[in-house]
């Protein structure tokens, strides 16, 4: 059941622009965990999220973001590091939630893609200053 879920994540989640996604089978993140980010695989580029196999996903927001969602129940602490300032969790167990899930993956998206965007302009403005 969890990996039926886990798959229409990643499908909607993948078919957003400059979206791939990272394996990790063995690492910080824990073991059996898909990340997804946002960029090109080549340069890295930064995470909007992380589910581990089990359907629990983690998300980075800044301390207000992240301390808003966990006080509307949007989002829980992280299980392992409730005392963590930017990580935000959500369990996904059933197709219910599957929207407020998605909704963390599209709010972190926005947020990761807006960041990209504003520091593109302002390589590009150096760059013209230099000419």
């Amino acid at each position: 059941m969890v990996e039926e879920l886990l798959a229409k994540v990643e499908h909607e989640v993948l078919g957003w622009a400059g979206v791939f996604k990272t394996r990790d089978e063995n690492g910080p993140g824990g073991i059996g965990v898909t990340g997804y980010r946002y960029g090109g695989p080549g340069t890295g580029g930064p995470q909007i999220g992380h589910v581990h196999d089990a359907g629990h996903a983690d998300f980075r927001f800044p301390r207000k973001v992240r301390d808003e969602l966990v006080r509307s129940g949007r989002a829980i602490a992280h299980p392992a590091f409730p005392e963590s300032r930017t990580t935000a969790s959500y369990q996904i167990r059933s197709e219910r939630g599957l929207p407020g899930a998605m909704a963390l993956f599209r709010l972190s998206y926005e947020r990761v893609r807006e960041s990209a965007g504003r520091k593109a302009s302002l390589a590009r403005q150096q760059r013209r200053a230099l000419l």
